[in-house]
């Protein structure tokens, strides 16, 4: 089955899944396809091409992260793979805590 997926910037390397996509799913963008190697709901990232671990991953054409492990083409991308380049001062595991370090 056919799965749309959205190319935020010509030089992203990863696109925002438009629909729930499983795994084995062809999901097409605009500029190819691929097939899906994870199921990945609405709004989560996929790989376009293969990344080698430390990789800089692009959305919105700014890099937003770096590959922590090798991604290949149709993997899912998140937080199991990806450290967050978003803000330099935050952690996930800051839990109480601002991005600037204050409690919040």
């Amino acid at each position: 089955m056919s799965k749309r997926a959205l190319l935020l910037n010509p030089k992203d390397n990863c696109v925002v899944a438009l629909e729930d996509i499983a795994k084995g799913d062809e999901v097409n963008y605009e500029g190819g396809e691929f097939t899906a190697l994870h199921d990945v709901t609405l709004g989560h990232k996929l790989a376009i091409v293969d990344m080698e671990s430390g990789a800089q991953v692009y959305k919105y054409g700014a890099i937003i992260g770096s590959a922590t492990q090798t991604i290949g083409r149709g993997s899912h991308i998140h937080s199991h793979n990806l450290k967050s380049n978003y803000i330099e001062g935050y952690h996930h595991d800051d839990a109480g805590y601002s991005a600037s370090g204050e409690q919040a």
